[in-house]
């Protein structure tokens, strides 16, 4: 009868986080506020649209293409191939010793465990880990670091093309001596530019593609820019002067919340952190008495349900605290 209730109990509290991940999580994250401010900002647009109808010129119809152009490349983004991860790592890998370095990893992580252990099981995963999940955790980690290196140089890159115009050089020029002078990767992704317009595409085709290798919205403003003024005239230097002072303002913002949000992401941590150590202190101190815990059936299943209220609740928080620039 008493593990009829235990069961009973532990069923009701995967159902009822269940129930809590499906309606509370998102009023948590703001999915909801933000689907809902996005269909008002393109209901908003449509009525704009409506009433501009037949006001229009050439630029608002450059500017309108290049959004359009923003919308398939984020609609695009998630379908990235193992090709172009690894150009975004900034690594000059191919496919097939990007696999050979997988497996051998693999391989090798599963030796290692099983020599230690001698379980076949932990070796397993082990070859697992070793072979999917650490290479991918790798690409991620080069990426996010070359990414944060190339926001940093853009700014300062924008600006030598700003003076290069205001001096009387060409766009093209500016943007050889970026690609000789500047700072890695900014350095390397102005090359790759050049490098693209001696094979003859325009310099708005070539900017075009650098989203595809730094896939980050600072980017796609550059291409904007670079693109419109190429096809509509205008300004230049001073587009891209703006353009520098609002990447140097978006960078500025990207620190002052990572400012404030390091008070709550050491408190997620600690309370995260709190049951494994007040389990670890009761061991030490009082082994006979914790040690019920996963040496009774009931105990397990405590184990178990304590075990996804805290997956829940680390994602919840995991997802309060963490932002999208």
């Amino acid at each position: 009868m008493d593990m009829t209730i235990l069961a009973a109990v532990g069923l009701a509290a995967i159902a009822a986080g269940g129930l809590a991940y499906v309606f509370v999580y998102p009023l948590l994250s703001g999915e909801a506020r933000a689907e809902k401010r996005h269909r008002a900002v393109i209901g908003d647009g449509q009525s704009a649209r409506v009433e501009k109808i037949g006001r229009g010129g050439d630029r608002r119809e450059q500017v309108a293409q290049s959004l359009k152009e923003i919308d398939e490349r984020e609609k695009n983004r998630n379908k990235v191939s193992l090709e172009q991860r690894i150009a975004q790592a900034g690594l000059h890998w191919t496919k097939g010793r990007f696999f050979l370095v997988s497996g051998a990893g693999g391989l090798t992580g599963a030796l290692l465990i099983f020599s230690l252990t001698g379980s076949p099981l932990l070796a397993g995963v082990a070859l697992f880990v070793g072979s999917l999940g650490l290479p991918r955790w790798f690409l991620g980690f080069m990426k996010k670091r070359r990414l944060s290196k190339y926001l940093e140089e853009l700014p300062n890159a924008i600006d030598v093309i700003v003076r290069g115009i205001r001096s009387g050089l060409p766009l093209g020029d500016c943007l050889r001596i970026i690609a000789t002078e500047a700072q890695e990767p900014v350095k390397s992704e102005f090359r790759f530019i050049v490098e693209q317009q001696t094979l003859g595409l325009s310099i708005g085709e070539a900017v075009g593609k650098l989203y595809e290798r730094v896939p980050v919205a600072e980017s796609n403003f550059f291409a904007i820019v670079v693109g419109i003024q190429q096809k509509s005239g205008g300004n230049l230097a001073e587009t891209l002067g703006n353009l520098s002072r609002v990447l140097r303002e978006r960078r500025k913002m990207k620190q002052k919340i990572i400012a404030m949000s390091t008070e709550a992401k050491a408190s997620a941590g600690i309370i995260a952190a709190l049951p494994f150590v007040v389990t670890l202190l009761t061991y030490i101190t009082s082994p006979t008495y914790i040690e019920l815990l996963w040496i009774t059936l009931t105990g397990k299943m405590m184990l178990g349900v304590s075990a996804f209220w805290m997956f829940v609740g680390i994602s919840v928080m995991r997802k309060m605290i963490n932002f999208d620039f």
